[in-house]
This record gives C-alpha cells, structure tokens and sequence, in this order.
C-alpha cells in the first residue's frame, strides 16, 4: 500500500495533524484498536491556554518553565504557549464544545489546576479529550482524502539503511523512513504501508507499570520503533505520576482530574489530616511530582493503602456539572463525592521523554516525524505542566502540517518507493511458547513499579536492568518463533522502553522533576542541567 503520509495513532496529535495535510494528500491513519481508544479519550482536566483577562504568555511560561526544573527549552515553550488561543479557537470553530462562562457567553469557563498561577485550563466538563476525539475523528470519518485502518498495530519502522544494510538496495546509506510494516490484527497478516512521511503519534508507556491511569494502548509502540530504527531518544527517566488515581478493586485507570483540587479538594490521610502543607507552599495545587513524592511519601509511613481527595464542602449541583463523569463514576462504586472523600494513590500517567523532536516534530530520521506524548519536544523538561499535553499536541501538529504543505506535492503513485521486501510471518511458529507474553509482561510491569517508581535508588535500578536483560534476551530468542500477534508486538515495545527508562535513571545522578534518587538527592545543575540522550547505534 503507497500513501503520501502514514500516521501512525489517532489520538489528538495525528488526527489533527492528518485533518490539516489531507487536502492536498492521501492519509493512512493506523490504530491498533478501535479509532477512539486513545490517551487523548481519556483526558478529563481539559488544554491550558492564556486567555483569561487576568492571565498572561510571560505568567503561563513562567509556570511551565518552573515546574519542568530546569530541563525545558524557553524558544519551545514560548512557542507553544504563544500559539495556544489560534489552536483552541481552532478546535471551537470544528465543533468542540467547550464550557463557557456563566458570567460570559461570549468566553470559556476556565479552571485552575496544580501548578498554574492563574485559571487557564479550557475544558468541556471533566470529559475533554473525549469530545475533542468525538470531533476530530468525525471529520476524518467524512475527509475523502484520510483512510482509518482500526486493529492494525505498526510492528516496524522501514529505514533504508536497514535495507542497505541487509544488501537489499545499492545507492548511498541514507537513513530515511519509507513506512512502517503493520500486522492487521484480525486478518492476521502483515501489511507494508509505504509512505514519503510518517508520523509516529502513539502515545505514551503507562502501561509499562502496574498502576496507571493510561489506556490498554499505552505500550510506548512509537518510542520503542523509533528507538530500533536508530532515532535519538531523550530524557526518558522522567515519568509523571499522576498522584490521584482512584483507589478502588472495580476503578481501572480511573483518574481524578487535578481540577478537583483546582476547585478547593484537598488531599487528607485516613485520620482526615490534610498533610500537603509539610512539602511545599502551594499545598494541594503544588505540580504534579510534589505531590505524588509526598504521597508516596505519607503512604509508606502510614502503611495505609490510599489517600484521599476531599472536595464533600462543594455544593451537590456543582459537581454534578463540573465533574459529571468522576460523579458518576464514583458513585457507581459506592463513593458520594459530595458527601465522602474520595480514596486515591499516585499511578503512572505521562511520559516526559520521548524521541526528541524539533519545532516542527522532525526526529533525526529523514521523513519520520513524532508528535504528542511520544515526543521529547523540550516543553516539558523534568516534569510536565498539567494540562500542557493537549496544548503541545495541538501546537505540534499544526507546526509538523505546516512543514510538510511547505513541500512540493506529487501523488504517491509517482514517488519512486525503494524495493521492500515484505515481513513474513514466522512459517515454523511454536505456540507453546506463548506463556513467555503473559508471563514477562507481568514481570516488567511489576519490576518497574517495585524498583523504578516515583522514589528509585542506584541499587534498585541495576537490578531492574540485570532482570530486563534477561527478559529481552528471551524475548530475541523466542520472538521470530511465536505467532505473532499484537500481544508479543506490544511486549516486545514494553521490554524495550523498560530499558530505555531505567538507562536514562542510570545515568542521571541527581534528583531532578520527576526523577528522585534517594542516592543523589540534589539536583546538580553544573553537570546535569542537560538532556539525557540515548541511541541505538546498530547501524555505523
């Protein structure tokens, strides 16, 4: 199959992004499960942006610049900052219907959240992400010019000096992407997408640990290709825990918006202490790696299994309306938000490394663009603002768009594609080998969270990554044997960004953002104020 551009995910970064080339070109939009199951769907709180008359650019910037620690690039932020009222009103004119204000019709309701100083947080209730997808995955059903392929998971990327290597072409190395290999899930086959561009947009790697708030689909697909194709990748040591998960044994990857605490919730003990004025002065709006430190923290003291949010002082109607899905939720479980606190632990819940891009989300692959949580753009540095995720994936994606409209145009029955040879299926498959997927998938996940989780020490991480050696060299042996399915492909990405973040934790010795090393305890800006940057080699 030959397209103009291959984009890979159908979260907010690629669907946008395929919405604003798609007129000029032919779109393949890859998604390894159905087209709406995407981190995006899942983000309650709602996209920061400067566009209240009390805020400014230099107060959001400010904001982003303290809580990425040090790490985040000032061009970049100013950047994404600047440009995030076109994006909103951007998304209001396709249809996303924003909550407004009481006071005036005219504007959005804006909410606080943990480290901003002002209300800038524009939201459609506590249900955000899924009515941005419901839009723009609307339009791309009806662009006569994008293709949606549901239960097709990318396996590899296709690099020509991976060709060249393999004796399979003969002019000059270059190291360019042409597409990606694909197993179509339910036809059972592997496809070859070919395409001038691609855009890797597959989100982040929660899942990765054993409690995170991210959907199924969050295996770090896009990092782990990436990374195998010989793209530099940077700072993945730094994992957002999101610290208010819902505690509960029926409540899957169920978060509690921070606008919670934005609205007046504070975090209390099992006493009904409130505790988050012993780790910072903000209190309960402080970012996101304070208070997950210091709930761990009160966790591990107390031997309690949870904390808990409590926003009960809060009118009954106000939180049917500003947090309807939480409401509900919690009171499917037997919790009345209005009435009991709410029991919560941290969880993972954003990667703030990635392959790092530049403005316009170019990786150091000729033709090979990454967007959204699997980018490492520097707007997060060492942790990430709440409610920038969105912003930055809007941002990006319209910079990446820009970029390629900039380019000639010729259809992709004229681009002269390499010869690729396609990717087999394995003919002697072995299936008894498949309790390796269930077994090693469990183990990283626990093994991450045991040894590399919000507090982490030298000892600890060496001896997650003597374990995750062993289980990649399984997975090398074993993989080209079993069948193979999405289950293995996603094991296989997990093994691998596993190693990518407990390397880069090795290697920074300092606490910083979201990394805390019990051994290097201080942040050291002489020799570590920099990016952590990893790559794999294999091809020089």
């Amino acid at each position: 199959m030959t397209y103009d551009i291959l984009v890979v995910g159908s979260g907010i970064a690629g669907l946008t992004f395929a919405l604003k080339v798609a007129d000029r070109r032919k779109v393949a939009v890859v998604t390894k499960k159905e087209k709406v199951e995407t981190s995006t769907n899942y983000a309650q709180g709602g996209i920061a942006s400067v566009l209240g008359s009390d805020d400014s650019f230099d107060l959001h910037i400010q904001d982003t610049l303290v809580s990425g620690d040090g790490l985040c690039y000032t061009d970049v932020v100013e950047m994404v900052v600047r440009g995030g009222p076109a994006r909103i009103q951007e998304l209001a004119q396709m249809g996303v219907r924003f909550h407004q204000s009481k006071q005036d019709e005219q504007s959005f309701d804006l909410a606080r959240e943990g480290g901003h100083s002002r209300s800038r947080i524009v939201h459609a209730q506590d249900m955000t992400g899924r009515e941005v997808e419901r839009v723009l995955v609307s339009m791309a059903e009806a662009h006569p010019n994008i293709t949606l392929y549901e239960n097709h998971i990318a396996i590899d990327l296709i690099i020509e000096c991976h060709l060249l290597k393999r004796g399979l072409l003969t002019a000059q190395r270059r190291e360019r992407c042409w597409g990606a290999y694909v197993l179509d899930i339910e036809g059972n086959r592997i496809l070859t997408f070919l395409a001038r561009d691609t855009l890797l947009c597959t989100g982040g790697a929660g899942k990765v640990y054993v409690y995170t708030s991210n959907p199924d689909v969050a295996t770090g697909d896009g990092v782990a290709m990436a990374y195998r194709a010989g793209a530099e990748v940077a700072n993945m040591e730094f994992v957002q825990f999101h610290p208010t998960c819902l505690y509960h044994p029926h409540a899957k990857n169920f978060l509690i918006s921070e606008a919670v605490r934005g609205e007046g919730g504070r975090i209390i003990d099992k006493r009904g202490e409130a505790f988050m004025e012993k780790y910072h002065p903000l209190k309960d709006l402080a970012c996101r790696d304070v208070v997950a430190r210091a709930i761990d923290t009160e966790i591990k003291q107390s031997g309690d299994d949870c904390v808990y949010v409590d926003i009960s002082h809060r009118d009954d109607d106000f939180l049917r309306q500003r947090f309807p899905s939480i409401h509900e939720k919690c009171l499917s479980l037997g919790i009345d938000i209005a009435r009991e606190p709410i029991p919560v632990v941290p969880a993972a819940h954003y990667m703030c490394g990635g392959i790092l891009t530049d403005k316009q989300g170019r990786t150091s692959i000729k033709h090979l663009y990454t967007l959204g949580e699997s980018a490492c753009t520097g707007l997060h540095g060492a942790n990430r603002l709440a409610s920038n995720s969105l912003l930055e994936a809007l941002v990006f994606s319209h910079n990446a768009a820009e970029d390629i409209n900039s380019q000639p145009t010729s259809p992709a029955e004229e681009i002269s594609f390499p010869e690729v040879p396609p990717l087999e299926m394995p003919s002697n498959a072995n299936d008894s080998e498949m309790v390796l997927i269930a077994y090693n998938w469990d183990i990283i996940r626990r093994l991450m969270w045991n040894y590399v989780g919000i507090v982490r020490t030298d000892n600890r991480l060496r001896l997650a990554q003597n374990h995750l050696a062993q289980i990649q060299h399984e997975i090398n042996e074993h993989y080209p044997n079993i069948s193979l399915n999405s289950d293995l492909i996603e094991l296989r990405n997990l093994a691998t960004v596993a190693e990518l973040i407990v390397g880069c934790a090795l290697k920074r010795k300092e606490s910083r953002g979201l990394h805390f090393n019990v051994d290097h305890p201080q942040k050291d800006d002489e020799h570590w104020q920099q990016d952590t940057l990893t790559r794999l080699d294999q091809w020089s």
